[in-house]
């Protein structure tokens, strides 16, 4: 039985939200909207921040995730947290395995 060599290599980085509800009452406390965090962050509609703060979606860019945080004044460690792909690479093929920190 032989062994196909393979490696690993850095695959897409990506930021996890933490607590989505953490979000929502900061964006009460400080008395902003949704449209005005979207803004901050990048994005040019508000519909991917309003599926974030219901918990249909999980995951978003660095870029836009560094935004909000700066926007509401907070660590982003407190808000997200740092995630990135593996990609395993054999005989030519490529796999991404998702999640792998």
């Amino acid at each position: 039985m032989s062994m196909t060599p393979q490696t690993d290599q850095l695959g897409e980085v990506y930021m996890y939200v933490r607590d989505h509800k953490k979000i929502v009452r900061l964006m009460i406390c400080q008395e902003v909207s949704q449209r005005e965090v979207s803004t901050a962050a990048g994005w040019k509609s508000h519909s991917y921040l309003g599926r974030i703060l219901r918990g249909e979606v999980r995951t978003l860019d660095t870029d836009p995730a560094l935004r909000i945080a700066h926007f509401l004044k907070v660590p982003v460690d407190d808000l997200f947290a740092t995630k990135v792909d593996k990609k395993v690479v054999q005989k030519g093929r490529e796999n991404r395995t998702r999640g792998v920190a």
